[in-house]
């Protein structure tokens, strides 16, 4: 028998090295995404959004059934995508330009595609950094999420390659008149007794920000199982014994889980922004462990009224851990001999769109 490692069926998975400027990928896999999904997600991040919860709160805003959250969406599509891309990751650096189009149901099966679009390799000669865009379909073809994101990833040999460098444009938001409402929404028969809160478009200031108070704190069953449940194998987020060598000393949480940690603590405050419409930017600005509590504040960007009862708010939701809003509100961002910086504590920038009762 020949036990060469070259002939192991197993991957490794991708390095820096692997990937081309344009290379279509179609990631294995796809995903019928049943009721007991939403349920899980629920539990694992206790969102109170009705829209995803109350089937009869979801057909008075005109959907069939209630659909399913747009961030699970977003995090099982993103999952198809590890092990192609970011399973030899450092870290997930950034999103852009990721916008819903139709609504996801129990149910449906979705499949993901992606494209290079950008390299760039680090000076060190360790790393590198991979852009691509990535798109996710249902089982009748069509687009359900389409988003950009930037990777760093592990080279296969630490030596410079001298490659071309391409940077790809991405756009710092989608246009609030371009985002795609789901067809048949109003929120003419909206109830904001079942929702939670009185709030509408106009009860909303730019520039005003929220202190959404409540924290949720991160053990290892909890960030462990939602991981799993998006199908993100990401070496970074499961195998300890690797971490244990690492610079952190363990494991990661997915930078998506504390995302949806952030939405859900956002309740408080802005209760009536049921449907997540895009995401213009994010950012990973410093790593979460097990054992943190997440708190999160969001600040009002823009505001339009897009007619029939249905508005949009742009906002910015910081995340940060271990810290409380008044003690972070005066620092989390600091200019450092001309540089830009941000308080240790500060875990996720997120820049997102969604629709409010106007």
């Amino acid at each position: 028998m020949n036990n060469k490692a070259s002939n192991n069926k197993a991957s490794a998975g991708r390095f820096f090295e692997d990937f081309s400027l344009g290379e279509q990928i179609y990631h294995a896999t796809p995903r019928t995404i049943t009721e007991s999904d939403a349920a899980l997600y629920l539990a694992l991040t206790g969102s109170r959004f009705s829209l995803y919860c109350n089937q009869e709160f979801a057909k008075r805003l005109g959907f069939k059934a209630s659909p399913i959250d747009n961030f699970l969406v977003f995090h099982i599509a993103f999952g198809k995508t590890v092990n192609d891309i970011s399973l030899n990751a450092v870290a997930n650096l950034g999103y852009a330009e990721l916008q819903f189009y139709i609504p996801t149901f129990a149910g449906d099966t979705l499949s993901v595609m992606s494209e290079v679009i950008g390299l760039k390799e680090n000076s060190n000669g360790k790393t590198g950094i991979v852009y691509v865009q990535s798109k996710a379909l249902n089982q009748n073809g069509h687009t359900v999420l389409s988003w950009k994101r930037w990777v760093m990833v592990h080279k296969r040999e630490q030596q410079m390659l001298n490659s071309f460098e391409v940077k790809p444009q991405l756009d710092p938001k989608i246009a609030l008149d371009s985002l795609s409402v789901p067809l048949g929404y109003s929120s003419q028969n909206y109830d904001p007794q079942v929702s939670g809160e009185k709030y509408v478009l106009n009860d909303y200031q730019l520039g005003e920000w929220i202190d959404h108070i409540d924290g949720i704190s991160i053990d290892d069953t909890q960030h462990t199982m939602a991981t799993n449940l998006y199908q993100n194998n990401a070496k970074v987020h499961f195998n300890q014994h690797q971490m244990s060598n690492s610079r952190h000393g363990q494991r990661l949480v997915y930078g998506g889980h504390v995302i949806s940690l952030c939405r859900t603590v956002s309740h408080n405050g802005l209760a009536n922004a049921q449907w997540l419409s895009a995401i213009n930017a994010g950012s990973h600005l410093n790593p979460t462990y097990a054992g943190d509590t997440i708190y999160a504040a969001s600040q009002v960007l823009e505001k339009q009224n897009l007619g029939s009862g249905v508005g949009v708010l742009q906002l910015r939701t910081l995340g940060f851990k271990n810290i409380q809003w008044q003690a972070m509100q005066s620092q989390f961002e600091m200019e450092l001999d001309g540089k830009k910086s941000f308080h240790p504590q500060l875990v996720l920038d997120l820049n997102y769109s969604v629709l409010i009762p106007a």
